[in-house]
């Protein structure tokens, strides 16, 4: 089943959107996940997770000093969006995230089947 949809160019650019750079560090416990936010405030920024898919979305907020105009831009999209799938190892329900300069940090631990754990020998 397949679905035809026609976007128009406005649609089109209402949903585009700039990728955030990303740093992803694992260890044996899970991962941590970096993510450059530059000009998106705290309430703008929006982290969801469904499934297996984690969505990170922020919309820029650049003010413009009362009677002054804007005579170049680079930053073209005013919003961020990124998606990433899951790994059945990580536990979804335990995502941690902090916001601090730009910066959000999320914290994804590993399930506990994941986990490395000791296993006891015992002699006989």
């Amino acid at each position: 089943m397949s679905e035809n949809t026609a976007v128009s160019k406005a649609d089109a650019r209402d949903d585009a959107a700039l990728q955030p750079p990303v740093d992803v560090i694992e260890d044996a416990a899970g991962i941590t996940l970096y993510a450059d936010l530059a000009g998106v405030p705290k309430d703008k920024l929006h982290l969801h997770v469904e499934g297996d898919a984690l969505t990170i979305e922020g919309e820029i907020v650049l003010e413009m000093p009362e009677g002054m105009e804007n005579s170049h831009a680079e930053v073209g999209l005013a919003r961020y969006r990124r998606v990433f799938t899951l790994s059945k190892e990580l536990d979804a329900s335990k995502v941690g995230a902090e916001f601090k300069n730009g910066v959000l940090k999320l914290s994804i631990p590993k399930a506990e089947h994941a986990q490395p754990r000791k296993v006891q020998v015992t002699v006989t």
